[in-house]
């Protein structure tokens, strides 16, 4: 994979049907985080917000989400059904991505987000 400086140059680089669920999984991010802004860290599409919000890659077989391990945590009975680890749950490429979950999560770490900045300013 060659090196990218856009989330729009990191999609174009998969296949059409991969590119299809990339575009989705930055437009649900983007409307559950409308503030945040795009850019690529560790070479993946990231949403910044105060800090590192949510990354987000494709492979061969998942779409990798990194909310952080706080994430993780707080929706841990709703990602029962995926793989995950200690900062990451897979959605595997073949079957529709769950919008609403990952709606809650973003919003989640916006909050979380805010709230560090918040208690850093005092």
């Amino acid at each position: 994979m060659k090196k990218v400086n856009s989330i729009d140059s990191y999609i174009s680089q998969f296949p059409a049907a991969t590119q299809k669920l990339l575009k989705q999984f930055r437009a649900i991010v983007s409307r559950a985080a409308p503030k945040a802004t795009e850019t690529i860290a560790y070479q993946i599409p990231t949403f910044y917000l105060n800090g590192n919000l949510v990354h987000f890659a494709a492979y061969e077989s998942h779409i990798g989400f990194y909310p952080t391990p706080s994430a993780i945590r707080s929706f841990k009975k709703e990602l029962a059904a995926y793989k995950t680890s200690k900062g990451a749950v897979q959605f595997p490429i073949d079957e529709p991505l769950p919008e609403n979950l990952i709606k809650k999560m973003v919003r989640f770490k916006v909050k979380e987000n805010m709230e560090i900045k918040k208690a850093a300013s005092c």
